[in-house]
C-alpha cells in the first residue's frame, strides 16, 4: 500500500446525501459521489491487511487492496481496469450492493470500514465521464449462438462475457425495456435507469441482441403479480432448436402473499404492482394506476423492497408511512467478536427510513379491515419470539389506519411454468436444480440448458446476479468450445 498507516490517520467519510425535503420531490439519485482527494484518502484507509477478507465477502471477488491502492495514487484508469477484471456492472453495485465487503473488511473489526462501495462508484462513474469504458467487441466470431432468458443483471452479466468470447448472444425480455428488476423494482432514486441505457449501448455494439417483449413459455400466461409486457411468444423448444446453449436468468419474481381475512380488498397490493408501474411512469411509459397521495400507507416487510415502497410513498404524498416486520428488532450494534468477518444481523436505517416512516417491529398482521369492499385498516398482533418460533402476546391486539398496503416480504421462487416449459428439474424450493461445484457447473438436467442468478439460488442481491452470469458464461463457452479462457 501507499502509505500504511493512513487507517490510522484518517476517518471514514461516507457519501452525502441531498436534502430530505429536497430529494422527496423527485426520482433523481441523491446521493453524491466523493470528490477526487476524497476518494484518495479513502483509498489509503485500506490497510495492507494481509488476508483481505474483502475480497472473499464480496461475491464477484473483487481485487478492492488493488484498485483502492491505485485511486489513492491516482491511477484512475487502471483502477478502472482492476474493478472491471471481477465486474462488469460495478456502476450497480457502487449503488445498490448492501456491501458484504465492507462487513468483511479488517479495519471493521475495531473502527469504521474502509468505504469499498464509495469507491467503487467512484472508480466507475470517472471512467463513463472521461470516455474510458468503451466497447469489448471480439476479434474472432466463433459462429455459435446461445440465447439468454431475462435480461436482469444475471443475464446482462453473461450476456456480455459471451458476446466478448465472440458468440452470437441474445437476450429473451417480457417487459418493454432491458434490466428486469434493476429497473422495475428498484426506484430512480436509487438507480437511474440511464445507468442501464449506457451499458445496453455498449453490449450492443459488442453484438448482444435484446429482444424485448417477448415471453419465452409455452402459453405466455404468468401467475398473478407479475408484469409481463410480451407481445410475442416464443416456446422453449424452439430456443433449444434455434441455439446451441440456453441459459434461463428470469430471476425469482413470485411474490409471498399474506393469505389472511380481507386479503381481496381494494387497496392491498403486492409491492410490485406499485414499484414498476411507478418506475415505468417516472420513464414516460404511463402512469402508475395507484397513488399514496393524501392516503396512510403501511408497508409489509423490513427488506429493499420494503424500503422502496416507503421512498416511493413518500414521493407521493403519503399522509403517514408504517413499516411492519413480523421479526424482532435487530440490535443497533453487532457483536463483531462473533460475527466478522460474516454478515451481520443489525438494525439498519436506509435514506427511505429517513425520510420519514414509523417502523415496528415483532408484528404479525391478522386481518385486512374494509368498508364495501375498500381497505381501511389492518388488524395485528403483538410477538414474543420463543425458540426461534412467534407467539402471540395475549391481549396485545391492535389496529392501523390504512388505505394502502404493500405486501414486501419477499419471493419464494421463479415461475414454475417457464422451468416446466423447458423440462427443467426443480429444487426443494422451486428453484432450477443446477449445481455450482465441480464439473458441469451451472448446467442443468436438460441438454445445453443451463441457469444461472435468483432462478437458480433463489432471491438474492445483485453482486450474486452478477457473479452468477459470469460464472455460467464461462461453463457455457467450455461446453461450446471445449475449453474457456473467461474468467470466472
Amino acid at each position: 500500500m501507499g502509505k500504511s498507516t493512513g487507517f490510522m490517520e484518517f476517518e471514514r467519510v461516507s457519501e452525502s446525501y441531498a436534502p430530505v425535503a429536497e430529494r422527496v420531490t423527485n426520482y433523481r439519485e441523491f446521493v453524491l459521489r466523493l470528490t477526487d482527494d476524497a476518494a484518495k484518502v479513502q483509498g489509503v484507509r485500506c490497510m495492507d491487511c494481509g488476508i483481505p477478507f474483502c475480497n472473499n465477502g464480496c461475491p464477484v471477488n473483487n481485487i478492492i487492496p488493488d484498485w483502492n491502492d491505485l485511486v489513492y495514487r491516482g491511477n484512475w484508469q487502471e483502477a478502472l481496469t482492476v474493478l472491471h477484471s471481477t465486474n462488469n456492472f460495478p456502476e450497480f453495485t457502487g449503488r445498490i450492493c448492501p456491501a458484504p465487503c465492507e462487513a468483511a473488511c479488517t479495519l471493521g473489526i475495531n473502527a469504521d470500514p474502509v468505504g469499498i462501495k464509495s469507491i467503487e462508484r467512484y472508480i466507475v462513474d470517472k471512467g463513463w465521464e472521461n470516455g474510458w469504458i468503451a466497447p469489448q467487441i471480439a476479434p474472432v466470431k466463433t459462429g455459435k449462438t446461445v440465447a439468454i432468458v431475462g435480461s436482469g443483471p444475471a443475464g446482462m452479466a453473461a450476456a456480455q462475457q459471451l458476446a466478448r468470447a465472440g458468440h452470437a448472444v441474445t437476450v429473451f425480455e417480457k417487459s418493454s425495456r432491458v434490466g428486469g428488476l434493476l429497473r422495475y423494482g428498484i426506484p430512480d432514486f436509487k438507480l437511474e435507469k440511464s445507468i442501464i441505457d449506457r451499458r445496453m449501448v455498449q453490449m450492443e455494439a459488442e453484438g448482444v441482441a435484446f429482444r424485448t417483449k417477448t415471453i419465452v413459455a409455452v402459453d405466455g400466461k404468468l401467475p398473478a403479480g407479475i408484469v409481463n409486457d410480451a407481445v410475442t411468444v416464443v416456446t422453449p423448444d424452439q430456443l433449444k432448436a434455434e441455439f446451441d446453449a440456453v441459459i434461463l436468468a428470469g430471476g425469482s419474481e413470485v411474490p409471498r402473499d399474506l393469505p389472511v381475512p380481507g386479503r381481496e380488498l381494494t387497496g392491498v397490493h403486492y409491492a410490485l404492482e406499485f414499484l414498476i408501474p411507478q418506475n415505468k411512469s417516472v420513464a414516460g411509459d404511463g402512469p402508475n394506476p395507484i397513488s399514496a397521495e393524501g392516503k396512510h400507507v403501511v408497508v409489509i416487510g423490513g427488506g429493499d423492497t420494503g424500503s422502496d415502497c416507503v421512498g416511493t410513498s413518500n414521493r407521493h404524498g403519503a399522509v403517514a408511512v408504517t413499516q411492519l416486520e413480523v421479526m424482532p428488532m435487530p440490535p443497533e450494534q453487532e457483536n463483531k467478536s462473533v460475527t466478522w468477518p460474516y454478515w451481520p444481523l443489525k438494525l439498519r436505517t436506509s435514506s427511505s427510513h429517513e425520510e420519514g416512516v414509523d417502523r415496528d417491529f415483532a408484528v404479525m398482521t391478522k386481518e385486512f379491515i374494509g368498508e364495501n369492499g375498500k381497505l381501511t385498516a389492518i388488524k395485528c398482533v403483538r410477538l414474543e419470539w420463543q425458540g426461534g418460533k412467534p407467539v402471540e402476546v395475549a391481549g396485545s391486539e391492535f389496529e392501523i389506519k390504512a388505505d394502502l398496503v404493500f405486501l414486501a416480504m419477499g419471493f419464494t421462487n421463479p415461475v414454475a411454468s417457464i422451468l416446466e416449459g423447458f423440462g427443467v428439474e426443480r429444487d426443494a424450493r422451486g428453484n432450477a436444480n443446477a449445481t455450482t461445484d465441480g464439473e458441469g457447473c451451472y448446467a442443468t438436467n436438460v441438454a445445453k440448458v443451463f441457469a444461472a442468478g435468483d432462478v437458480r439460488r433463489g432471491q438474492s442481491l445483485v453482486v450474486w446476479a452478477i457473479r452468477e452470469g459470469r460464472q455460467a458464461a464461462r461453463e457455457v463457452d467450455a461446453f461450446l468450445m471445449g475449453s474457456s479462457l473467461l474468467p470466472r
